[in-house]
């Protein structure tokens, strides 16, 4: 990947200021804390639940199942997920928080309200019907009058309760988005090959069960280190509470 951003960090009022700059209506869903995988933190995510984004470290032990992972499923002759699920391949150094956006958005099309002549709304129509190759291509270099993406993701990256790291600084932290179609939980992360199916759920379980996957990727990577965030649809009292601007 020859093309860097500086990373975005995993926090709610980055995201949805970031996502709402870029045409999301953020009063009927917004990005929320999941603070933890427990039953009684979990009951204080607003519902329902349409995409959950997970961070976590990239170490050694995951580099390698990651690699026999694909490989397992090419020889497999895996072909990805159904036609409707929206994938897409990551073509930039530390964009993957943008992907994690991409992802959760662009699999809830019907649900998500966007701004007339926006980022997104252009960008879900030109990629409606690309590979996700084609998809990732178009994030590098989008045509000339599309709107650009590099200045936005800049500025979120400045957001946040920490510092931005240096350009150059290598980042072991990685986003990949959980959403539900036709009844099956799939991981979508722009550095993999395919989809990932991780076995059936339902809109009404999606949290619960993707609460499980993260709990497998700290058993396989033996780390500690994640972050998890829930695009769930806040009431009145939640975006208050939260700070959340939703005008």
């Amino acid at each position: 990947m020859g093309k860097k951003w500086i990373p975005i960090e995993s926090n709610p009022a980055v995201l949805n200021d970031y996502a709402k700059k870029l045409g999301f209506d953020i009063g009927k869903y917004a990005f929320c804390d999941i603070l933890g995988l427990d039953e009684e933190l979990l009951a204080m995510v607003p519902s329902p639940v349409v995409a959950v984004i997970l961070l976590f470290p990239v170490t050694d032990k995951y580099q390698a199942l990651k690699g026999a992972e694909d490989e397992d499923l090419k020889a497999a002759g895996y072909k990805g997920g159904p036609a409707s699920l929206y994938f897409m391949k990551q073509t930039i150094s530390n964009a993957c928080g943008t992907i994690g956006v991409l992802h959760a958005i662009g699999n809830n099309l019907d649900k998500a309200e966007l701004e007339d002549s926006s980022f997104f709304q252009r960008f879900f129509a030109d990629t409606k019907e690309m590979s996700p190759a084609d998809r990732g291509a178009y994030l590098l270099n989008p045509p000339p009058d599309a709107p650009d993406l590099d200045e936005a993701h800049h500025a979120a990256a400045q957001e946040g309760a920490t510092a931005p790291p240096p350009l150059e600084e290598a980042v072991n932290l990685h986003f990949a988005a959980l959403v539900e179609r036709d009844g099956r939980l799939w991981e979508l992360d722009g550095c993999k090959s395919f989809p990932i199916d991780h076995g059936p759920t339902s809109p009404a379980t999606l949290l619960h069960d993707a609460a499980g996957v993260a709990r497998a990727f700290m058993a396989s990577t033996e780390s500690l280190s994640f972050t998890l965030l829930a695009l769930a649809a806040p009431d009145q009292e939640y975006l208050v509470q939260h700070e959340i601007d939703a005008a």
